[in-house]
């Protein structure tokens, strides 16, 4: 059986390219468009493995969503990593404190985003 990942973007190519990487890999993909509809599509997979977050998006950011998740216990056993074109310490610094246990920079190497994934789901 296949991994679940969600991928959580405003970006449509964003979401597109991950799928279309990750889903060539052999995972299950489940898209959300923002923060907002991260909760609900996270609360309504509960099976997911692994959730990669866009950190700014309208509606709701991904350190928010991230942070609500944890507060409501929603989503707790999926890995979180952040996926985005931010690299600034202090927001690495405040994903790890409300439960990122990676964070990817954007544009990503398809071969390493592939690689980041199985080892955080515990495929490598």
């Amino acid at each position: 059986m296949s991994k679940k990942v969600i991928i959580v973007d405003d970006s449509r190519t964003a979401r597109q390219q991950v799928k279309s990487v990750l889903g060539g890999a052999g995972y299950e993909i489940v898209e959300a468009i923002d923060g907002n509809d991260g909760i609900v599509k996270i609360g309504d997979n509960a099976d997911a493995s692994l959730v990669l977050c866009d950190v700014n998006m309208p509606h709701l950011g991904g350190l928010d969503m991230l942070a609500e998740l944890m507060e409501k216990r929603i989503g707790r056993n999926a890995v979180y990593v952040m996926l985005t074109t931010e690299a600034e310490p202090q927001l690495v610094q405040r994903a790890k404190s409300v439960g990122a246990k990676g964070w990817i920079v954007k544009p990503f190497k398809p071969d390493l985003l592939i690689a980041a994934v199985r080892k955080l789901v515990g495929e490598a």
